[in-house]
Protein backbone atom coordinates (compact mmCIF):
# COMPACT_ATOMS: atom_id res chain seq x y z
CA UNK A 1 0.00 0.00 0.00
CA UNK A 2 1.37 3.21 -0.95
CA UNK A 3 2.22 5.86 1.69
CA UNK A 4 0.93 9.77 1.30
CA UNK A 5 4.18 11.69 0.86
CA UNK A 6 3.74 15.68 1.01
CA UNK A 7 6.36 17.67 -0.46
CA UNK A 8 8.31 20.27 2.22
CA UNK A 9 8.90 23.98 0.50
CA UNK A 10 12.39 25.11 1.84
CA UNK A 11 12.53 28.85 2.58
CA UNK A 12 14.52 29.00 -1.01
CA UNK A 13 11.29 27.70 -3.13
CA UNK A 14 9.18 29.87 -0.90
CA UNK A 15 10.93 33.39 -2.02
CA UNK A 16 11.06 31.64 -5.79
CA UNK A 17 7.29 30.94 -5.38
CA UNK A 18 6.77 34.60 -4.56
CA UNK A 19 9.65 35.97 -7.26
CA UNK A 20 7.75 34.19 -9.99
CA UNK A 21 4.69 35.40 -9.05
CA UNK A 22 2.59 32.28 -7.94
CA UNK A 23 2.18 33.72 -4.33
CA UNK A 24 0.88 37.04 -5.14
CA UNK A 25 2.55 39.71 -3.77
CA UNK A 26 -0.49 40.81 -1.63
CA UNK A 27 -0.82 37.34 -0.55
CA UNK A 28 -0.30 37.11 3.76
CA UNK A 29 1.05 33.73 4.01
CA UNK A 30 3.93 32.16 6.13
CA UNK A 31 6.75 29.10 5.85
CA UNK A 32 5.89 26.86 8.56
CA UNK A 33 8.24 23.37 8.77
CA UNK A 34 7.78 23.49 5.05
CA UNK A 35 3.57 24.49 4.74
CA UNK A 36 2.19 27.34 3.37
CA UNK A 37 0.09 28.82 5.85
CA UNK A 38 -2.66 31.65 5.39
CA UNK A 39 -2.44 34.38 8.06
CA UNK A 40 -5.61 35.46 9.41
CA UNK A 41 -7.07 39.24 8.65
CA UNK A 42 -6.15 41.38 11.56
CA UNK A 43 -8.63 42.80 13.20
CA UNK A 44 -8.62 46.33 14.83
CA UNK A 45 -8.24 44.98 18.68
CA UNK A 46 -5.12 42.85 17.16
CA UNK A 47 -3.87 45.86 15.10
CA UNK A 48 -4.00 48.51 18.08
CA UNK A 49 -2.14 45.98 20.43
CA UNK A 50 0.51 45.57 18.00
CA UNK A 51 0.64 49.35 16.97
CA UNK A 52 0.48 50.25 21.35
CA UNK A 53 3.36 47.55 21.24
CA UNK A 54 5.32 48.95 18.79
CA UNK A 55 5.21 52.25 20.24
CA UNK A 56 6.42 51.01 23.86
CA UNK A 57 9.24 48.99 22.96
CA UNK A 58 10.35 51.80 20.57
CA UNK A 59 10.09 54.73 23.31
CA UNK A 60 12.53 52.36 25.40
CA UNK A 61 14.80 51.16 22.79
CA UNK A 62 17.58 53.59 23.64
CA UNK A 63 19.72 51.58 21.25
CA UNK A 64 19.82 48.52 22.81
CA UNK A 65 17.59 46.39 20.35
CA UNK A 66 15.77 47.01 17.04
CA UNK A 67 12.25 46.58 17.38
CA UNK A 68 10.78 44.73 13.96
CA UNK A 69 7.02 44.58 13.66
CA UNK A 70 5.76 42.18 11.71
CA UNK A 71 8.30 41.68 9.33
CA UNK A 72 10.29 37.72 8.60
CA UNK A 73 12.12 35.27 11.16
CA UNK A 74 13.99 32.38 9.14
CA UNK A 75 13.87 29.49 12.12
CA UNK A 76 15.37 27.41 10.11
CA UNK A 77 15.51 25.52 6.60
CA UNK A 78 11.92 25.58 6.37
CA UNK A 79 10.41 27.89 8.34
CA UNK A 80 10.07 31.63 8.20
CA UNK A 81 7.37 32.94 10.02
CA UNK A 82 5.91 37.00 10.42
CA UNK A 83 5.62 37.38 14.44
CA UNK A 84 3.71 40.50 15.38
CA UNK A 85 7.16 42.00 17.18
CA UNK A 86 10.15 41.13 17.50
CA UNK A 87 13.15 42.59 19.59
CA UNK A 88 16.27 42.11 17.91
CA UNK A 89 19.79 42.06 18.62
CA UNK A 90 21.30 45.73 16.29
CA UNK A 91 22.87 45.13 13.29
CA UNK A 92 25.18 47.41 11.61
CA UNK A 93 22.83 46.88 8.51
CA UNK A 94 19.35 46.57 9.92
CA UNK A 95 18.98 42.73 8.78
CA UNK A 96 18.80 44.57 5.23
CA UNK A 97 20.90 41.49 3.66
CA UNK A 98 19.12 39.08 5.08
CA UNK A 99 15.82 37.99 7.57
CA UNK A 100 16.66 37.45 11.43
CA UNK A 101 17.41 34.53 12.68
CA UNK A 102 16.85 33.08 16.28
CA UNK A 103 20.28 33.92 17.25
CA UNK A 104 19.13 37.28 16.89
CA UNK A 105 16.14 37.88 18.97
CA UNK A 106 15.68 39.06 22.38
CA UNK A 107 11.98 38.47 22.24
CA UNK A 108 9.26 37.34 20.19
CA UNK A 109 5.16 38.28 20.23
CA UNK A 110 2.21 36.68 18.62
CA UNK A 111 -0.59 38.98 19.36
CA UNK A 112 -3.58 35.79 18.54
CA UNK A 113 -7.39 36.27 18.43
CA UNK A 114 -8.23 33.51 15.89
CA UNK A 115 -4.80 32.39 15.65
CA UNK A 116 -4.65 31.24 19.28
CA UNK A 117 -4.58 27.72 18.95
CA UNK A 118 -2.22 28.18 15.79
CA UNK A 119 0.22 30.06 18.03
CA UNK A 120 0.35 28.05 20.72
CA UNK A 121 0.20 24.43 18.97
CA UNK A 122 2.04 24.82 15.94
CA UNK A 123 4.23 28.47 16.07
CA UNK A 124 5.42 27.86 19.53
CA UNK A 125 6.73 24.56 19.73
CA UNK A 126 9.01 25.71 16.53
CA UNK A 127 10.25 28.83 18.21
CA UNK A 128 11.84 26.60 20.81
CA UNK A 129 13.29 24.08 19.05
CA UNK A 130 14.65 27.08 17.27
CA UNK A 131 16.02 28.54 20.51
CA UNK A 132 13.77 31.68 20.50
CA UNK A 133 14.39 32.95 24.04
CA UNK A 134 11.36 34.46 25.08
CA UNK A 135 8.09 34.11 23.62
CA UNK A 136 4.91 36.11 24.72
CA UNK A 137 1.28 35.26 23.43
CA UNK A 138 -0.63 38.61 23.94
CA UNK A 139 -3.93 36.43 24.36
CA UNK A 140 -6.85 38.93 23.09
CA UNK A 141 -9.38 36.75 23.95
CA UNK A 142 -8.76 36.29 27.87
CA UNK A 143 -6.69 39.94 27.68
CA UNK A 144 -3.68 38.08 28.78
CA UNK A 145 0.00 37.94 28.33
CA UNK A 146 1.34 34.33 27.98
CA UNK A 147 4.78 33.94 28.73
CA UNK A 148 7.17 31.51 27.40
CA UNK A 149 10.86 31.16 28.50
CA UNK A 150 13.67 28.44 28.51
CA UNK A 151 13.73 26.65 24.99
CA UNK A 152 14.14 22.97 24.57
CA UNK A 153 13.66 20.57 21.62
CA UNK A 154 9.73 20.60 22.65
CA UNK A 155 8.62 24.27 22.96
CA UNK A 156 9.26 25.97 26.46
CA UNK A 157 10.28 24.84 29.76
CA UNK A 158 8.88 27.93 31.64
CA UNK A 159 5.53 29.75 31.02
CA UNK A 160 4.02 32.55 33.06
CA UNK A 161 0.75 34.33 32.66
CA UNK A 162 -0.03 37.86 33.18
CA UNK A 163 -3.27 39.76 33.75
CA UNK A 164 -4.46 43.12 34.24
CA UNK A 165 -2.83 44.06 37.15
CA UNK A 166 0.35 42.98 36.13
CA UNK A 167 3.62 44.67 34.68
CA UNK A 168 5.92 42.38 33.26
CA UNK A 169 9.22 42.72 31.52
CA UNK A 170 11.05 40.88 28.78
CA UNK A 171 14.16 38.90 30.81
CA UNK A 172 17.07 40.48 28.91
CA UNK A 173 15.65 44.06 29.23
CA UNK A 174 14.15 43.82 33.20
CA UNK A 175 13.93 48.16 32.90
CA UNK A 176 11.32 47.74 29.61
CA UNK A 177 8.50 47.52 31.87
CA UNK A 178 4.92 46.41 30.29
CA UNK A 179 1.38 47.03 32.01
CA UNK A 180 -1.10 44.74 30.82
CA UNK A 181 -4.15 46.18 31.66
CA UNK A 182 -2.93 49.38 29.45
CA UNK A 183 -1.05 47.37 27.10
CA UNK A 184 -5.08 45.36 26.57
CA UNK A 185 -7.22 48.46 27.36
CA UNK A 186 -10.17 47.76 24.93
Amino acid sequence: MPVQAFHRFTVGDYHRLAETGVLRPDARVELLDGRIIDMSPIGPFHGGVVNRLGRLFHRLARDRWLLSVQNPVRLDPYSELQPDVMLLKPAPDDYIHRHPHPEDVFLLIEVADTTLELDREEKLPAYGRAGIPEVWIVNLLEHTIEVYRTPHSAGYASRQVWRAGDQGSPAAFPDARVDVGELLQH
